[in-house]
């Protein structure tokens, strides 16, 4: 029983750490690395790096950048685009960090996993982000963004505390994601459809039937066959 509460820490926090990786990276190297140095966790081998001043210095220095950045429509989805090339990759890595001193062959099968979760996490965010910027008012992305650090605060918190609850979230989170994710693609796909009729998109070719004349009545001239000297 001790051994199956080992791997259910270990593996929520690996999937906990990618998960919070693809919604704000930052703030996710903050809270571990935080937490690890004040004594809450002690974190893995792997992890350990994430505790070093330095570390936490340039963390916390890009997590205000992206506090302020994910807050103006627009910029959000371009910090967003600018990330994929940071979030995933490093969602795997801290994944597989957080399995421990272990074989590489697990620590490669849990960056696999790590990154396909970071990438769903941040496409996620990335594709409602972009429908969200389609409303007029900025409160939306607020709301968003502080939803976002706040449940990735939260799933921390609960991979580190509460890991067989999480990792039942986490499940419920990927079939969620699996309905949701042709529904957001419709509807990103609807956004650029306006944009390119805003930007010099061709209008469509009138029909033919549509160009005459609707007061244009046409009637058969028919010839009387009584005709007279």
């Amino acid at each position: 029983m001790e051994q199956l509460d080992q791997v259910t820490s270990i593996l929520a926090l690996s999937m906990g750490a990618a998960w919070a990786s693809g919604i704000n990276l930052y703030a996710t190297i903050l809270m571990l690395g935080m937490m690890g140095t004040t004594g809450n966790i002690d974190l893995p081998p792997g992890l350990e790096i994430l505790q070093d001043p330095m570390v936490l210095i340039a963390a916390g220095a890009m997590y205000i950048v992206e506090f302020f950045a994910d807050k103006i429509p627009g910029v959000d989805s371009t910090w967003d685009v600018l990330h994929t090339f940071v979030r995933i990759p490093a969602g795997a890595m801290l994944a597989a960090g957080a399995v421990g001193d272990v074989t590489p062959a697990l620590a490669l099968a849990a960056g696999i996993m790590g990154g396909g979760l970071a990438a769903t996490t941040h496409a996620t965010k990335a594709g409602s982000r972009a429908l969200i910027n389609t409303s007029p008012e900025p409160f939306s992305n607020w709301i968003a963004s502080i939803s976002e650090d706040v449940a990735v605060i939260g799933g921390l918190w609960a991979s580190l505390h509460h890991p067989a609850l999480f990792l039942v979230f986490m499940v419920l989170f990927i079939l969620l994601m699996i309905w949701l994710f042709p529904k957001l693609w419709r509807g990103i796909k609807a956004v650029f459809r306006k944009l390119r009729s805003l930007f010099g998109g061709k209008p469509e070719p009138a029909s033919p039937v549509s160009e005459l004349p609707q007061s244009v009545h046409t009637e058969p001239i028919v010839e009387s066959e009584d005709k007279k000297p």
